[in-house]
C-alpha cells in the first residue's frame, strides 16, 4: 500500500529544514572537531523493539535534503511488522553529513513507528470491519503531517487534518451561537456556500434530536462526544442511519472492545493516538 500518496513531501522537507537548523545551529562542533572532512561511514539502522515500521520515506528524506549523495537502503517498508533487534536498513556517506542528520531522522522514524505501532495495537483491539479508528487535532506542533501519515500506515484513518478542510461544530461554537437550535439556523442560512464535509458535535441525547429535526441536508457527521455505552445505544436509534456517527471521548485500549458489538458506530476518534504515544527505541549504529 502507498501510504505517501497524497503526502505533501514539500512542505515535509520544509518542516525537517527548521528542525536540522534547530539541531545544528551554527554547526556540529563536535564533529567538526573531531571527524575530518573527508571522511565516509556506514551504519545499520536497528530496531530495538518489535512493532510497524512507519516514516522510513521522512528518514530517507532528512539525509537527502543534508547531502544528495549520503545512500539509504532499507530491507523493509512502511507498514511491515518488525522484530526485536532486527536491523531494517543501512545508511553510508560522509561520516559528519552522518551525523549531523542522525539525531533529526531518528526522532522522526521513532515517534513515525510508536503511533504506527499504537494504532495498529488499538485496531487490532477494537476488531472491527465497519468502524474506522481516526485521529484527532491533539497533535505535536509542526509534526502533524507525519504523525498522521503514522496513523494511516498503523490501519487507522485521518479526520481533519486542520482548521480549514473539514467543518466541525464543537461546543464551543454551539455556545458561542446561543445554542445547536441557533447554530443550525445560521448553517441553514450560508448553505449555499459551504463546500466541504460538516460535522457537528453534541454532548446528550437531547441535542442529537436538535440535530436530527433540524441538521438534514446541513451535516455530514454527528460527533457523539463522551456518550456513555447506554446513551450510545440510543443516540443509534434516534439517528436511525441519518448522519454519519463519530465516538469520541474516553475510548482507550482497556475498553475499545465493548464498541465492536454495537452496530451503527461509523468512527471512533481518539486523542491518544498521537498525543501521550510512546515512541518506538531505533538506534542508527555506525559499523564502519
Amino acid at each position: 500500500m502507498n501510504y505517501y500518496k497524497d503526502f505533501n513531501f514539500k512542505e515535509a522537507g520544509k518542516l525537517i529544514k527548521l528542525a536540522l537548523k534547530e539541531d545544528i545551529g551554527k554547526g556540529d562542533v563536535t564533529s567538526d572537531l573531531l571527524i575530518s572532512k573527508d571522511s565516509g561511514s556506514k551504519a545499520e539502522l536497528l530496531v530495538k523493539e518489535k512493532g510497524i515500521i512507519s516514516g522510513l520515506e521522512i528518514f530517507r528524506l532528512v539525509f537527502k535534503i543534508i547531502d544528495k549523495n549520503i545512500k539509504v537502503v532499507f530491507s523493509k517498508k512502511d507498514g511491515d511488522r518488525v522484530r526485536k533487534n532486527e536491523v531494517i536498513g543501512v545508511v553510508s556517506g560522509n561520516t559528519r553529513k552522518l551525523l549531523s542528520g542522525e539525531r533529526v531522522a531518528l526522532n522522526l522514524l521513532q515517534r513515525m513507528c510508536g503511533i504506527a505501532t499504537y494504532t495498529d495495537h488499538i485496531t487490532k483491539k477494537l476488531n472491527s470491519n465497519s468502524i474506522k479508528i481516526i485521529d484527532t487535532r491533539k497533535t505535536t506542533p509542526n509534526l502533524r503531517i507525519f504523525e498522521k501519515l503514522a496513523v494511516k500506515t498503523g490501519g487507522g484513518a485521518n479526520h481533519r487534518i486542520g482548521l480549514y478542510d473539514m467543518i466541525l461544530i464543537k461546543d464551543n461554537h454551539i455556545e458561542a451561537n446561543g445554542g445547536i437550535e441557533n447554530t443550525l439556523k445560521i448553517l441553514k442560512k450560508k448553505k449555499s456556500t459551504i463546500k466541504i464535509k460538516t460535522e457537528i458535535e453534541v454532548k446528550d441525547i437531547k441535542e442529537l434530536a436538535a440535530v436530527v429535526t433540524g441538521g438534514k441536508q446541513l451535516i455530514d457527521r454527528v460527533m457523539l462526544d463522551n456518550f456513555e455505552l447506554s446513551d450510545l445505544k440510543k443516540a443509534i436509534k434516534v439517528n436511525n442511519g441519518l448522519f454519519e456517527l463519530e465516538v469520541s471521548g474516553g475510548v482507550n485500549e482497556r475498553n475499545i472492545k465493548q464498541y465492536s458489538k454495537i452496530s451503527g458506530i461509523d468512527f471512533i476518534s481518539i486523542g491518544s493516538l498521537t498525543h501521550s504515544v510512546n515512541s518506538m527505541d531505533i538506534s542508527l549504529n555506525f559499523i564502519t
